[in-house]
């Protein structure tokens, strides 16, 4: 599953610079995540960083559009850091 910053997000920057997988960019009204990098953290962190530092409860969600396994989540992991 990857995650999704709703319209709750006051563009505060805090979870930008916490992504290890860069997912996070500034959209055109506030920040956005790229479903294609997004791992939720699987393979770095426990949890999610960007959920772990954002202020604003439930702002970042799990994206409903995106739903993947925790397998799938490390196999994604395991391609943007090139180890396959």
């Amino acid at each position: 599953m990857a995650l999704l910053i709703t319209t709750k997000c006051i563009n505060c920057d805090m979870c930008d610079p916490e992504c290890p997988n860069e997912a996070i960019t500034m959209g055109d009204e506030f920040y956005e995540i790229d479903p294609d990098r997004c791992t939720e953290c699987k393979g770095h962190y426990d949890k999610p960083t960007c959920q772990s530092v954002c202020p604003i409860t439930n702002c970042i969600i799990i994206d409903p559009e995106h739903v993947e396994s925790d397998d799938e989540l490390l196999e994604k992991f395991v391609t943007l850091q090139g180890l396959t």
